[in-house]
């Protein structure tokens, strides 16, 4: 005969009325985490010699945010969340942050380019609209002009720049120039007298750092956790660059550009193709991987929907460090679908971005000194112009100035 005991029974009713509570509790904090707080975010990014990298970006949505940099805006729709993991993927390029929510204002984790092998740890904090605190009244303002040397007494490794300036109180934006492009829309403050700017694109996370005085300045360029190097520069509002048009050129005894490269569906594309024929050729060397090349690519699309004509075409070499052709294909893949590039744009080159090795495949020009670098072909097939570098937005009147002069001489072709 079974007792029947009014303890046993209880103690089955409890024990399943404890363990429900508990999923409950761990079901609500999984989504209180998950849902982050809309708003302003500040990541900072742990450079070379355990300097900070700050950026800014607005939070919209679980699925949107937009990085601020200076007046530079930049929508993110890539966005997973499961459970307390997050990734975010930059627009076009490859680099990706991926990290743990450890509470609904806090995320911790590492920013990572695959084809690199490179990983830059990163926090991202609630709240913060600064990209830099001021604490000291800035001694200096440097709005204007700097003559700039990088990596000065390395003949092998300097090069010049232009940084060009505007100063409010501490707060300060711009960008440096050099003979390959700019370094894109940088912000920061100067603090008594120290200069702090940065900048994050969705590929580079750049830092430069200076002491300055009313005509110099001296410090360091970071860029991620992989480089470092000084620089030097000096006001000088007459300072100019070296024409951007002068710098690459065919070899003597050339007049034409030769190439056959596959487009992104394994198709061998040459100029000697029915579609070039008796046309104006904008011919682009560049990268998926590269912030400059995609302003370009920008502005060519905006012009090709402002002007568009049967006697022109564009087609795009695409210098790849991805690692296979496969990763490759699907860099370039990303490019046209997310940029909805209507030109072929040409696998050239995959495994790494070195200039001579890039010169290899395109030997009748004396360099390949930069990404991006576009070439006019008239409608002979001559070779009438190659553009070096290229100044984006960031650069403000140089873009204007650039734009003009592009509209200009495509007019100037198109009509002969």
């Amino acid at each position: 005969m079974k007792i029947f005991n009014p303890f046993v029974i209880s103690l089955f009713i409890i024990i399943p009325f404890v363990f429900s509570c508990k999923n409950e509790s761990n079901t609500s904090e999984n989504e209180e985490i998950s849902r982050l707080k809309v708003g302003m975010w500040r990541t900072v990014l742990k450079v070379e010699n355990e300097k900070e990298l700050p950026f800014i970006f607005e939070l919209q949505s679980d699925t949107t945010l937009v990085i601020h940099n200076g007046v530079e805006r930049i929508e993110v729709s890539d966005i997973v969340i499961n459970g307390d993991s997050i990734t975010i993927q930059a627009p076009v390029f490859e680099g990706v942050f991926k990290g743990k929510m450890i509470s609904s204002e806090l995320i911790k984790g590492d920013f990572i380019k695959p084809s690199l092998d490179r990983v830059v740890p990163f926090t991202m904090a609630f709240g913060e609209d600064k990209r830099f605190t001021i604490s000291k009244k800035p001694k200096a303002n440097i709005s204007g002009n700097w003559e700039t040397m990088f990596s000065p007494n390395t003949e092998e490794d300097s090069y010049i720049g232009k940084g060009t300036f505007n100063q409010e109180g501490g707060k300060v934006t711009g960008t440096f120039r050099t003979t390959t492009g700019d370094y894109r829309f940088l912000e920061g403050v100067m603090e008594g007298d120290s200069l702090k700017l940065s900048t994050f694109d969705g590929a580079h996370a750049f830092l430069f750092e200076a002491k300055v005085t009313d005509s110099a300045m001296a410090g360091f360029f970071y860029s991620g956790n992989h480089w470092k190097e000084p620089f030097v520069a000096k006001r000088n509002e007459s300072f100019e660059l070296p024409s951007a048009n002068s710098l690459t050129y065919l070899k003597e005894g050339y007049d034409r550009l030769a190439f056959s490269f596959p487009n992104n569906e394994g198709e061998l594309i040459s100029l000697e193709d029915d579609r070039f024929k008796d046309k104006v050729v904008v011919v682009q060397i560049m990268g998926t991987w590269c912030p400059n090349c995609l302003d370009e690519t920008k502005y060519y699309l905006e012009y090709l929907k402002k002007h568009k004509n049967k006697d022109l075409e564009f087609v795009a070499l695409s210098f790849e460090y991805a690692k296979t052709e496969e990763k490759a294909l699907m860099a370039i893949n990303r490019l046209i679908e997310v940029l909805e590039v209507p030109y072929p744009v040409l696998l050239a080159q995959y495994g790494t971005t070195n200039k001579k090795k890039a010169n290899e495949k395109l030997p009748m020009l004396n360099h390949v000194l930069s990404y991006p670098t576009s070439m006019f072909i008239d409608k002979k097939g001559k070779v009438r112009k190659i553009h070096t570098g290229f100044n984006g937005p960031a650069t403000g009147e140089k873009y204007v100035v650039f734009k003009t002069e592009f509209e200009s001489f495509m007019t100037e072709l198109l009509e002969e």
